[in-house]
């Protein structure tokens, strides 16, 4: 008899049985040495309580709001790509177990499921997250769909000027066989890639994300849409106050899961800077080595309105898709 995984590390140990090598690794690798990969995680393990005793807890809410949408509890599911790899429903199941979990799906824009497909799916909240291209054109056309199917903000990535060396995948030479690849781009551009070294996901990326991206773009975004725009990757307060000052409506803490730029600190650590830098004045999110209710619970104590989590939603969905993705929500709480 298979034994119930009790909590993410043990859904993690099925993804890996369960997914080809070369999956696995595009999932779990992290940029070069992968020390910012490693510290994620660790970061949270420095941090410790100081509980205080016989208090009244017999009445617990741990639901809370972003934006105004209203959450069970401060858990959001990240974007992350190409969720057909881990299973064949993809991202539409991920997004069927947001809805169960009553918590925000944030569906990247590289998924393996269109805008619409999530959106026609369930009645999950969902954000759409966006990379900047270097054709400004299909940016444009991407975040007009996503504001047509009723996804409530745009999450703008701001740390890929170009995409990290993720050396797993560079090994492996990263491809997706027989996946309907990218579906938001059909109709708008080619995904197909003339490269035979290295990683084609890195060299498509390389290809058409713009590396011109400034702050003078959150205005062209904030043109084009009337959705409210959050930044995911601000990891300093210097970058916090231009947030604020450009009109952001809320700053995701992120190094991309350890992805792009190795030896940048972990989220937890500048977590508390940012907060203090935004003043309260827009809510700061973070990402980046949630494994435990007790992580989810030093960053709301650091000053995280909440957090989203990544790795562990494909996890999940690896091991026992849409009921997968509900555990590891369930399990992240504690």
């Amino acid at each position: 008899m298979a034994i119930e995984p009790v909590n993410i590390n043990e859904f993690q140990e099925l993804a890996k049985q369960a997914l080809p090598k070369m999956y696995y690794d595009y999932y779990t690798g992290g940029a070069e040495d992968q020390y910012t990969l490693k510290e994620n995680v660790e970061a949270f393990s420095r941090i410790l309580f100081q509980p205080t005793t016989l208090l009244d807890v017999s009445r617990i809410n741990l639901s809370t709001t972003v934006l105004g949408y209203n959450l069970s509890s401060p858990i959001m599911l990240a974007p992350t790509g190409c969720h057909k790899l881990a299973h064949p429903e993809g991202e539409i199941a991920t997004a069927r177990a947001a809805a169960a979990c009553k918590t925000i799906m944030v569906l990247s824009c590289v998924s393996t499921c269109t805008v619409e497909e999530v959106a026609s799916s369930c009645d999950a909240i969902r954000f759409f997250q966006l990379y900047v291209y270097r054709r400004r054109d299909v940016s444009s056309q991407l975040v007009q769909r996503a504001e047509r199917c009723g996804y409530k903000a745009i999450v703008l990535t701001v740390d890929t000027p170009r995409v990290g060396r993720r050396e797993a995948d560079i090994k492996n030479k990263m491809i997706m066989p027989e996946i309907p690849e990218l579906k938001n781009f059909e109709g708008l551009m080619s995904t197909e890639v003339d490269s035979e070294k290295g990683s084609k996901l890195e060299a498509f990326a390389s290809e058409i994300l713009d590396p011109s991206l400034s702050w003078k773009d959150i205005g062209w975004l904030k043109s084009i849409t009337n959705l409210p725009i959050l930044i995911k990757g601000v990891l300093t307060a210097e970058d916090a106050v231009k947030a604020v000052d450009v009109g952001v409506a809320g700053i995701i803490v992120s190094n991309h899961g350890a992805r792009q730029l190795d030896y940048t600190p972990p989220t937890i650590s500048v977590l508390e800077e940012v907060v203090q830098a935004v003043g309260g004045k827009i809510p700061v999110l973070l990402d980046g080595g949630v494994r435990r209710g007790t992580d989810v619970f030093k960053a709301l104590a650091l000053g995280a309105q909440a957090v989203l989590i990544g790795r562990p939603v494909l996890y999940g969905l690896a091991a026992m898709g849409e009921n997968g993705v509900k555990a590891c929500h369930r399990d992240a709480q504690g």
